[in-house]
């Protein structure tokens, strides 16, 4: 009768061998496809910062005092001295003279002008032609005013002044009774005035302007 044996595997050293072998294939299979395939992984280089010394600014160049500059110096002056007469040897007199003399004829003098600085002294400026109010001949017949019926059962007779104020329309624009025989006729002359009379206006230069006139009436009762 046989007994079963146990059988041991293969020698280790082979077996160790064939890992080693794998290893190594899958290393060098990683260092051609790693960096390719996963390029983010890698670590990146230090950044180093170096401080850069900067010049200080130079400071601004003087102007050089100019080499041509004098230094002027005051000097005293000395008190003056008349200049020494020299007497000349000449034989003549330098200036000469003769005892010809020649008449000169001078050129009659020129009509008189005005004075200079003189003022020209204009014409007084000349008055205004004033030309007072007068009666239109064309309104002659319209100046007496009715006689009022109270005043000639009355028997009022006698002369009326009045003043009236002629606009330069030729109406009477007033009228002031300055004398009357009875109040009745002032107020005919009053009504018949500032509605009937008419004048030529007062002028000045030919311009219209009021003007103030005096007018007299005479009221008598005729037979």
């Amino acid at each position: 009768m046989h007994a079963n044996r146990y059988q041991p595997a293969a020698s280790r050293p082979a077996s160790a061998g064939a890992s080693l072998l794998v290893l190594a294939a899958v290393g060098f299979g990683a260092t051609l496809v790693g960096p390719t395939i996963v390029p983010g992984l890698l670590p990146e280089p230090p950044i180093f910062v170096t401080n850069v010394p900067i010049d200080p600014p130079k400071p601004t160049p003087q102007p050089l005092p100019k080499k041509d500059a004098v230094v002027k110096q005051q000097t005293t002056p000395l008190p003056h001295q008349p200049t020494p007469i020299v007497k000349s040897n000449g034989a003549a007199d330098p200036i000469g003279a003769t005892p010809d003399f020649t008449e000169t004829t001078m050129d009659p003098p020129g009509p008189v002008g005005p004075a200079s600085g003189g003022t020209t002294v204009a014409d007084p400026p000349k008055p205004p032609v004033m030309i007072g109010a007068t009666v239109d001949p064309r309104y002659a017949d319209a100046l007496q005013p009715p006689y009022p019926n109270s005043e000639i059962r009355a028997q009022t007779e006698g002369k009326l002044v009045a003043r009236v104020l002629v606009g330069v329309d030729g109406r009477v624009k007033a009228i002031e009774i300055l004398r009357t025989p009875s109040k009745g006729l002032s107020e005919a002359t009053r009504r018949h005035a500032l509605s009937r009379w008419r004048f030529k206006p007062a002028t000045r230069d030919g311009i219209p302007y009021e003007d103030w006139m005096t007018m007299t009436l005479s009221f008598k009762l005729v037979d």
